[in-house]
């Protein structure tokens, strides 16, 4: 059996009185695409920036390839992190910023440019971030996550405020480092976004995961044909079993 490149297990965490994670369980498969679905409130945004190492669970475990991650800052250097909204200073160029990170890294840093060239990015890269538009400021977005070539892309909203084109664009490159053996974690509330790219799916509801398993698995227990309706039909069914 493969040894999943993240594992999660009994992972919990409250903000006050709420709790936000109730003893998730989850493996993150390597070389696969998994989605993270749910409605708002679900806990897939502090579920991702627990295993980023910005939030601190309370409880349960975080490991990446078999190693513990809490009070371990290192791994982060094998992860790529593309944000839904990015906050970079304003008055860098993107040229600029992408140096700085390379200067951060140090000598020896493996770069991964593709993405510069097909959003034809090049002469942007010269401008300062605050004169840049949305659309623009998510292309540099996510050729930072891409940059270093990491061992596991998170990816939170990605083709948010993107053309059709561009968005086409960066689907076909998630695709493509998962076919070189990467691994990607992607939220979109697109559900058809996530059904040309999702081989695993998460769903999470009320801070647990009650469905972890492949797209194909999913669609067949629902008994619907489409990511969108197999979602609205485990929604459906949790309602009822708490009216019940």
């Amino acid at each position: 059996m493969i040894e999943p490149l993240i594992r999660i297990e009994a992972l919990t965490k409250s903000f006050g009185g709420l709790n936000v994670l109730r003893a998730v369980d989850l493996a993150v498969r390597p070389g696969r695409v998994l989605a993270i679905v749910g409605p708002n409130g679900a806990g897939k945004t502090t579920l991702i920036k627990s295993v980023l190492g910005l939030i601190h669970p309370d409880g349960g475990s975080i490991a990446m390839a078999g190693m513990p991650i809490r009070g371990d800052d290192g791994y982060r250097s094998r992860i790529g992190y593309m944000p839904q909204i990015a906050r970079y200073p304003e008055n860098l160029t993107g040229a600029e910023l992408i140096a700085m990170l390379e200067d951060l890294r140090g000598p020896g840093a493996q770069l991964d440019e593709e993405l510069i060239d097909v959003f034809e990015l090049r002469p942007s890269l010269a401008k300062p971030l605050r004169v840049l538009s949305g659309g623009t400021r998510q292309k540099v977005n996510a050729v930072l996550a891409f940059l270093f070539t990491p061992e596991l892309l998170v990816l939170d909203e990605p083709t948010a405020g993107l053309d059709p084109l561009s968005s086409s664009l960066l689907k076909d490159r998630i695709l493509s480092v998962r076919g070189h053996g990467r691994t990607v974690i992607v939220t979109s509330h697109i559900m058809n976004e996530l059904e040309e790219l999702a081989d695993d799916v998460a769903f999470m509801l009320e801070g647990q995961a009650p469905f972890v398993g492949t797209l194909d698995e999913l669609k067949r227990i629902t008994s619907q044909s489409t990511l969108e309706r197999a979602i609205a039909t485990m929604m459906r069914r949790s309602r009822i079993e708490e009216a019940a």
